[in-house]
C-alpha cells in the first residue's frame, strides 16, 4: 500500500482558522508529533514498539484524520490524529516544550516552480517546532526529493542557534532512520532502492 498523494493547497484560506480538536496529552507521557501523517503508518509502528508514549498525527485531510482515529481505537494504540495546519496551528495545539520529537516524513514536493511557496518547511514553521520541543528534543525531516531536502536544510541550518544539526553543519544524516518505524513512502523507497535524504536536529 503506497502513501496517498492527494494534493491539498496548504495556502487555502480555510486552513487559517483552527477548526480541529486539541489532542489529550496525559501528564508524564512523552509526546511525539508527525506533521502530515496521512494514514499514520509511521506512528502506528512507533506506538507498537513503544506504547508508553503518546503519538499525535497532524493532517489537513479530514477523511484521513477519521481513518487514523478509527484504526487507533480498533488496535488500542496511543495514536491520535488531529485536523490542523502545521504552519498555522502548532502553538494552539501544544504548549511550549511539550514534545519530545517531531517528524516530517516525505512532505508534498510541489515540483512546479510557481508552487514552491506551498512547500511545508519555512522559517516560521522551524521556529514553531523549536518552541514546542522540549530541551534536547529532536526533529527528523525525510524526503526522497533532493531539492526539497536541500531547501529544508537551508531553512533549518540557518537557525543553528535554535536547532543543532546532529550530522554536522550543512550535512545530511547518513545513517538509517534511527526510530525503528517507516511510513509507507519510506518503505517504498527502500524496497525500490530509491535515495532518501534525512536531516536530524536537536533543540539547542
Amino acid at each position: 500500500m503506497a502513501r496517498r498523494r492527494q494534493h491539498v493547497n496548504p495556502l487555502g484560506l480555510g486552513f487559517e482558522s483552527f477548526r480541529g480538536r486539541r489532542p489529550e496529552l496525559p501528564a508524564g507521557r512523552p509526546v511525539e508529533l508527525e506533521i502530515g501523517c496521512a494514514e499514520a503508518q509511521f506512528l502506528f509502528e512507533r506506538a507498537a514498539g513503544d506504547p508508553d508514549r503518546t503519538y499525535v498525527g497532524l493532517e489537513i485531510r479530514h477523511e484521513l484524520v477519521d481513518e487514523v482515529n478509527r484504526r487507533a481505537e480498533r488496535q488500542h494504540l496511543p495514536v491520535r490524529a488531529v485536523f490542523g495546519h502545521a504552519n498555522h496551528h502548532l502553538a494552539e495545539l501544544f504548549p511550549p516544550g511539550r514534545l519530545s520529537r517531531v517528524f516530517v516524513n516525505f512532505p508534498d514536493p510541489w515540483f512546479k516552480r510557481r508552487h514552491h511557496k506551498r512547500r511545508l518547511m519555512d522559517e516560521d514553521l522551524a521556529r514553531a517546532i523549536h518552541r514546542v520541543l522540549e530541551p534536547g528534543g529532536e526533529l527528523l525531516f525525510q524526503s526522497d526529493v533532493w531539492e526539497v531536502a536541500l531547501d529544508a536544510m537551508g531553512v533549518l541550518d540557518a537557525l543553528d542557534h535554535l536547532l543543532t544539526n546532529r550530522a554536522g553543519p550543512w550535512s545530511f544524516w547518513r545513517a538509517a532512520n534511527p526510530y525503528g518505524a517507516r511510513s509507507w513512502r519510506e518503505q517504498h523507497c527502500e524496497e525500490s532502492s530509491l535515495p532518501i535524504w534525512r536531516l536530524l536536529y536537536q533543540k539547542s
